[in-house]
């Protein structure tokens, strides 16, 4: 065989001469030691009789990339993505990994240009939270057909065959409403996150079922939007809550900052909580357990979700080929924590 033909061979071209799988072929090739002798023999017969040859620059490159990972998260300032940094990088340096962190900002431009970079940089595997400003994902697309191991945490989308660490918004939210019926509420308000953005959208629906489920009326009026969940943004719906013809009893919030809002702008004008107004928030961040009342919050487990995130990412990793290992979904289990703020003593 002529020396130009064999440099056109590929994995692939063996595994069909050999009736095999590329996943073994590639195993063998790098002494796999799961694969048997007499497998192994054949292969590299074959690799042999075939001219085949490893691409020496393409293998270094492979060697440099095994203990680099590449985090992506929204903003490092909220309390969630920091708790699930931590996850991540804990698991990581156990297992002789390096993170690297990098912030979006919300914005599909720069979580673009940083998907691009961690591409060219011999990152062995990423680990993102796609942006609010994300609803096109062909700049993830690539990356999974690049076969650079991939994995979603929290927010994700079915339109990308990636690894997701997620928690069931719809459940969460359904537990926080119900909660606040419970309690005796029966005019209720949600600040919701992004309505652009799936989790939010199934805080929304978790917040309906709740209310449908014990025949309470829904009222949209009273559904308003913090599209970055900031204190700010919760103040502001809070306050249009308060201009509402329908004053509402009990109020599930998106995220703890906005509960902190709610509560204020509610007590301000002389609301007592949680007798007249009950307040249930998300994330369990530490101010929600400094102001009095406490905030009732969901605890969504978020260091969890990080260290399953790099664990499945690590385990694509070290044995990418192995389809057990690919596109996993897992749900971590989240906890209403039941404070001050929604709890009355009957």
């Amino acid at each position: 065989m002529k020396k130009s033909e064999a440099s056109r061979i590929t994995i692939k071209d063996i595994a069909r001469e050999l009736n095999l799988s590329t996943a073994t072929i590639s195993r063998v090739l790098s002494n796999h030691p799961a694969i048997s002798e007499s497998t192994k023999k054949l292969v590299n017969d074959k690799v042999k009789e075939m001219g085949f040859a490893l691409d020496p620059i393409a293998s270094s490159f492979r060697s440099k990339k095994t203990k680099s990972i590449g985090v992506i998260c929204p903003r490092i300032d909220i309390d969630f993505h920091s708790k699930v940094i931590s996850g991540i990088e804990d698991f990581a340096y156990k297992q002789g990994y390096q993170i690297t962190i990098f912030q979006s900002q919300d914005s599909y431009k720069k979580e673009k240009e940083i998907v691009q970079m961690l591409e060219t940089s011999l990152a062995a595997g990423i680990i993102i939270c796609p942006a609010l400003e994300t609803h096109r994902f062909e700049h993830l697309k690539k990356i999974v057909k690049s076969n650079i191991p991939l994995v979603l945490y929290d927010r994700s989308t079915d339109s990308l065959k990636a690894s997701k660490v997620i928690i069931n918004d719809f459940e969460a939210s359904f537990n926080a409403t119900e909660h606040l019926i419970q309690q005796g509420c029966k005019t209720l308000a949600h600040i919701s996150g992004n309505k652009n953005v799936d989790i939010f959208n199934s805080r929304i629906a978790g917040f309906k079922e709740a209310l449908a489920q014990h025949q309470l009326p829904i009222h949209e009026e009273l559904i308003k939007e913090a599209k970055n969940l900031t204190y700010e943004e919760g103040k502001v719906q809070a306050e249009a809550l308060l201009k509402e013809h329908i004053i509402p009893d009990g109020i599930v919030c998106a995220n703890d900052y906005t509960a902190v809002a709610a509560l204020k702008a509610f007590r301000n004008k002389g609301y007592t909580i949680p007798d007249q107004v009950a307040i249930v928030g998300f994330s369990n961040y530490p101010i929600s357990s400094i102001l009095e009342p406490q905030i009732s919050t969901i605890e969504d487990s978020a260091y969890e979700m990080g260290r399953v995130a790099a664990k499945i990412l690590i385990q694509q990793i070290e044995d990418k080929d192995m389809q057990a290992l690919d596109y996993q979904e897992v749900v971590i289990k989240t906890e209403l924590i039941i404070r001050g703020s929604s709890f009355r003593n009957k």
